[in-house]
């Protein structure tokens, strides 16, 4: 695997900082998730060194599908942060025990979140929800893979074709984004590491091309092939963020199992000189 330097997009300036808190989108929140979205905003904000780029690649209006990897439970936070941040509001796809979870279940309903039921009757309520969603203009988050990554080197893993079934449904872009150093901020024991500051990067890249997918028989060929597209240009991302090479095939819990969860802690990259 080679390396090099890490393509990490400069952390936001404090007066940038500022500026975000003052103009973010809040309306079309809902309560619970508005009051949760600013309970949780200082600490985004001021206990990580975040820095992000491609943000104004988000369409401004219509329905969007954003495709990210997954490798914490933090993640949601900073791709709401860097959503809000761009004048659109997020909705996420999240499992459907959440819904169980007092509070929890307040900040997902109210805010139009998809609760995804796994293993049930009920498996494809989420696909027909994400499609009215984008239908409606709606921004919908999807991380493909289902859970965190379980590549031991944090690498994205096989995705699930469900995005690339909804993606070919509507129609709608479908733009990659790379999480990293987000693993770092909250590692897989669950305890924040607030300081020193963890450098988070967030970084959105051009809509992925899936005219030879969009339009045709919804097979199980194409849907895969508009899948792997999508997580192709998700794992680009993330392997310049890293700066560097993925592995020429993604890792495949179902072929070699091991225990999912965010990967370790890694070494921030040292400062340019």
């Amino acid at each position: 695997m080679t390396s090099a330097a890490p393509d990490l997009p400069p952390p936001l300036t404090a007066r940038r900082r500022v500026l975000l808190t003052l103009r973010r989108r809040r309306r079309g929140s809902g309560f619970w998730f508005g009051l949760a979205i600013e309970l949780i905003w200082p600490f985004v904000m001021l206990f990580t060194k975040l820095g992000w780029s491609g943000g104004e690649r988000i369409p401004r209006t219509g329905g969007v599908l954003i495709a990210a990897n997954h490798v914490s439970s933090s993640d949601p936070l900073f791709d709401t942060a860097f959503v809000i941040s761009h004048r659109r509001m997020p909705r996420f796809l999240a499992k459907s025990e959440l819904w169980e979870v007092p509070i929890v279940r307040s900040v997902l309903g109210k805010g139009g979140h998809i609760p995804v039921y796994r293993q049930s009757a009920r498996a494809t309520d989420a696909y027909k929800e994400a499609v009215a969603a984008l239908e409606r203009g709606e921004v919908v988050v999807f991380y493909p893979e289902g859970t965190y990554t379980a590549d031991p080197a944090g690498w994205p893993m096989k995705a699930k074709n469900g995005i690339g079934r909804i993606a070919v449904m509507t129609g709608v872009p479908v733009i990659p984004l790379a999480n990293w150093g987000t693993q770092d901020f909250l590692p897989r024991d669950g305890r924040p590491s607030l300081w020193p500051r963890k450098r988070v990067s967030v970084v959105a890249g051009p809509p992925v091309d899936l005219s030879a997918y969009v339009g045709k028989p919804r097979t199980r060929t194409n849907l895969d092939g508009a899948t792997a597209a999508i997580m192709s240009a998700v794992t680009e991302l993330v392997g310049k963020v890293r700066g560097e090479t993925p592995p020429a095939e993604p890792y495949d819990p179902a072929s070699a199992p091991t225990p999912a969860g965010p990967p370790e802690p890694v070494a921030e990259p040292p400062a340019a000189s």
